[in-house]
């Protein structure tokens, strides 16, 4: 069973029909008292970051993500929920969940390119992570948003994305705890394949 966690900010139902459609039992999870119903976590999420943190310490989940994180327990987090792993970000004024060393920064001023980055980019990996598909073609996930993670640590970087003269992170992972800026519900079959690949990882 997978949890998805409902705090008022999330994309739940594509998530939830994309998880149904590689044969997983998405369940919408609104309290932690839930959590003993699953064996791995969805943390989505659309919008501004201190809304979000309002909203998952209103409706008590902050301590029990954090102990999910300690026991080593997989969590998959999702565009903003990349975001909320982290320590803080300039979007806001209130702490994040600190699963991550690092803040969340303000996209690099780039004549050439829009902010919010909305769109399709490749995928450049960074490093080995069980998201993605060694030695294939770099596939193609689509973006929305305006802020991206600056960890502490490069090593949790697994994907980077081209972003005018340089490139920001599409994704993290460190052990059981993985998150994409992207939405791979939101890019077809390859989004759908990495999906599976976690599906697949999980015990």
């Amino acid at each position: 069973m997978i949890g998805v966690i409902d705090y008022g900010m999330g994309n739940l139902h594509s998530v939830e029909k994309a998880l149904s459609h590689l044969g997983a039992n998405p369940q919408r999870l609104s309290q932690p008292s839930q959590l003993a119903t699953v064996q791995a976590l969805v943390l989505p999420g659309v919008g501004a970051f201190d809304p979000a943190m309002q909203r998952l310490e209103a409706t008590g989940w902050v301590e029990p993500l954090r102990q999910w994180h300690r026991q080593g327990k997989p969590l998959l987090g999702i565009c903003l929920g990349l975001q909320l792993l982290f320590e803080g970000s300039a979007e806001g004024q209130r702490p994040g969940l600190g699963l991550l060393k690092g803040r969340v920064e303000p996209l690099p001023s780039e004549a050439d390119e829009q902010c919010p980055h909305m769109g399709w980019a490749p995928l450049l990996a960074a490093s080995p992570s069980p998201l993605l598909q060694p030695g294939a073609a770099a596939p193609w996930m689509y973006f929305v948003h305006s802020f991206a993670a600056v960890p502490s640590d490069p090593g949790c970087i697994t994907a980077r994305a081209p972003y005018g003269r340089s490139s920001v992170v599409a994704a993290v992972g460190s052990g059981a705890l993985q998150a994409t800026q992207f939405h791979p519900e939101k890019s077809g079959q390859e989004g759908l394949a990495l999906l599976e690949r976690w599906l697949r990882q999980l015990p």
